[in-house]
């Protein structure tokens, strides 16, 4: 696998081409969606609400939790999950601001 050379792009190229990576799975989708839905949760639920197994859910938990998208709180034995709700806050304008690039009445290319 080559190298991205990341460090020839701007800090906010890089930060929205990880959130892209983030959310680029169907699953992780899914896990954020639940989690807005129901505010918290553990493993355990979204594997039986999502349908993927144990290990597959941790493994999307832990990308989601490597950009701060969602928290987890020891409780017991389990980690209850929920969104971080300022990191999101962040990202939705750093996305937004980004996707508003493409909404000039001006730019059209044919």
């Amino acid at each position: 696998m080559g190298i991205t050379k990341s460090e020839i792009f701007t800090k906010e190229q890089n930060q929205i081409a990880s959130i892209a990576k983030v959310l680029g799975h169907p699953a992780r989708i899914a896990i954020l969606e639940h989690l807005a839905k129901v505010k918290t949760c553990i493993c355990g639920d979204l594997v039986n609400t999502i349908g993927l197994a144990q290990p597959t859910i941790s493994q999307h938990l832990k990308e989601l939790k490597k950009l701060d998208l969602i928290k987890g709180n020891i409780e017991g034995n389990s980690i209850c999950y929920c969104l971080h709700k300022e990191k999101w806050e962040e990202f939705k304008d750093i996305l937004n601001q980004f996707l508003s690039i493409f909404s000039d009445p001006e730019n059209n290319c044919c």
